[in-house]
Order: structure tokens, then C-alpha cells, then sequence
């Protein structure tokens, strides 16, 4: 039986392999496992469950990075969370991984897409080209990165995650309460 605290816990540390990752590779620009993470996720946990973690990890993200503004965090959590709506609306929670690399590596450009009007609303309309046509290399460096890790390792990620995630919930050990 899952309780509250167990389910928290997981999210927890789901939200904190998120943010660390992110941030490790920060030095290599677009390349990242956000994208396969959250596709993993969606596939792992509730939408609900989803939307949490992606508000706590652009919040991480914003707090860490000094751009506490909300046209770099809009964008940032619609980008994401189109992730999790799609994956439960359009691609029906598949779990064909090369469907969800293909769906991926078309994540790399709209999530790009996704700040263009913010960008628009910020610096004016005529900044709207340039700054599509200065995104393109990191858009596909995203997309090609995205494709290939979700292809490669969403299969046995969802077999280790989804076997130490029900190993988790269903331990017979309770939590110790301090009172």
C-alpha cells in the first residue's frame, strides 16, 4: 500500500534527479535527459503527479539559474508540461519507444517554439526571427539528443524505475514515526 509520505518521497526524489541532471550538463549547451526524464515520468507516474514536479523543477531551475522571470518560467513550464499532455492525450501513454523518440526529438523544436512570443512580448515583434533563427542549432541539438536518448534508454529506464518504484511503495517496512 502506498502511503502519502512514500509517494512524496519518490516525487521528491524525481524532482531532484531532474534538477541535478539539468545542471551537471549545463556545461554541453541543449544536451540533457530533462526531456527523456519527463517523458519517463509521464509514463510512470499520475498528471497530477506530473505538473507537480515540473512547477518544482522550473522553479528549482529559475531560483538556481538567477532568472526568476516569468517570460523565461512561462515558456520553460508550458514547454515541459506539453510533455505529459500529449503523452496522455495524443500518443494514448504508449510506451513504444520509438514512437516516443520521435515525439521527443519534435519536443526538441517546440519547446524552442514555445518562447518565441514570450520573446515577442519582451524585447517586440521584430525580435521574433532573429531569435528563432539564433535558437535553430541548439533546437536541433535538442531534438537529435532528445530522439537518441529516449530510443536508447526509456525501455530498460522504465523496466529499473517502474520495478524499484512498486519495491518502494509496497515495502512491507513502515516508515518510522518520531513523535
Amino acid at each position: 500500500m502506498t502511503t502519502p509520505l512514500r509517494r512524496l518521497i519518490i516525487l521528491s526524489m524525481s524532482v531532484t534527479i531532474l534538477f541535478v541532471q539539468e545542471q551537471v550538463l549545463t556545461f554541453i549547451p541543449n544536451v540533457q535527459f530533462t526531456t527523456l526524464l519527463i517523458v519517463l515520468y509521464a509514463s510512470l507516474f499520475k498528471f497530477k503527479e506530473n505538473v507537480m514536479i515540473i512547477f518544482v523543477h522550473v522553479i528549482l531551475d529559475s531560483l538556481y539559474m538567477g532568472a526568476f522571470n516569468p517570460f523565461y518560467m512561462t515558456p520553460m513550464f508550458i514547454g515541459w508540461v506539453l510533455i505529459p499532455i500529449i503523452y496522455n492525450t495524443l500518443l494514448h501513454r504508449t510506451k513504444n519507444e520509438v514512437t516516443l523518440a520521435i515525439f521527443a526529438l519534435v519536443m526538441g523544436f517546440v519547446y524552442g517554439w514555445v518562447f518565441i512570443p514570450f520573446v515577442m512580448i519582451q524585447l517586440g515583434m521584430n525580435q521574433a526571427w532573429p531569435y528563432f533563427l539564433a535558437d535553430l542549432p541548439f533546437e536541433i541539438i535538442m531534438a537529435t539528443t532528445n530522439f537518441v536518448t529516449v530510443l536508447w534508454l526509456y525501455q530498460p529506464m522504465y523496466r529499473i524505475l517502474s520495478v524499484e518504484i512498486e519495491k518502494l511503495e509496497s515495502s512491507l517496512v513502515p516508515l518510522k514515526r518520531h513523535h
